[in-house]
């Protein structure tokens, strides 16, 4: 695992997800995040991270593998 994908598991903690719960393939939706928890973590992520994830840019039929893109293509942009 890279540490952009840990470091992403492990502020879903925050949000009441055991790290053992969350597979690469595993969906907002299937860990039961629903639009505001969206927006909470894109929130998180700013503060984690240092970028600015737009709540558009996270939808609940996406995986954490394609989360994680999000937030190194954002990294390596800034």
């Amino acid at each position: 695992m890279n540490d952009v994908y840990e470091r992403f598991v492990g502020l879903l903690s925050g949000f009441g997800i055991e790290t053992d719960e969350v597979r690469h393939d595993s969906t907002f939706s299937e860990l039961e995040f629903d639009s505001l928890a969206l927006v909470e973590i894109s929130l998180a992520l700013q503060n984690e991270f240092g970028v600015a994830v737009d709540d558009d840019e996270l939808r609940a039929e996406d995986t954490m593998d394609q989360a994680v893109k999000v937030i190194e293509a954002k990294l390596v942009s800034a």
